[in-house]
């Protein structure tokens, strides 16, 4: 075997993976949205799910990115410890952090508007 199987998996995972999460994500909508539809046919009232503000939105947005963020330093803190040039796969980690940060602000002036 040479290197080219290697370029056909990459490619092949690469497109592939995202796509069985559409996939994913739409079959399962659609399978709730049928529930749904079946529960109110036999006459069930069903609660609404309240949907998120969006204040909420970004808060739980910057949560997820700061953590992920945070996680992705310290990861490649601990390699560094052994490979020092792991340091600036870690540096890449403040992207997400910074954007983690700037959706916990989106979500403090969001709700500094709605009291204003």
């Amino acid at each position: 075997m040479n290197g080219d199987i290697i370029g056909l998996v990459a490619v092949t995972m690469t497109l592939g993976i995202p796509l069985a999460a559409l996939y994913t994500f739409y079959h399962v909508r659609k399978l709730r949205t049928e529930e749904r539809l079946a529960a109110i046919a036999r006459g069930a009232s069903l609660p609404m799910e309240p949907e998120l503000s969006e204040a909420a939105r970004s808060r739980r947005s910057g949560i997820l990115l700061v953590t992920g963020a945070l996680g992705y330093i310290a990861t490649f803190a601990l390699v560094a410890r052994v490979e020092s040039d792991a340091w600036i796969a870690a540096a890449f980690g403040i992207i997400p952090l910074a954007v983690g940060l700037g959706f916990f602000l989106d979500s403090t002036l969001i709700r500094r508007d709605l009291k204003i």
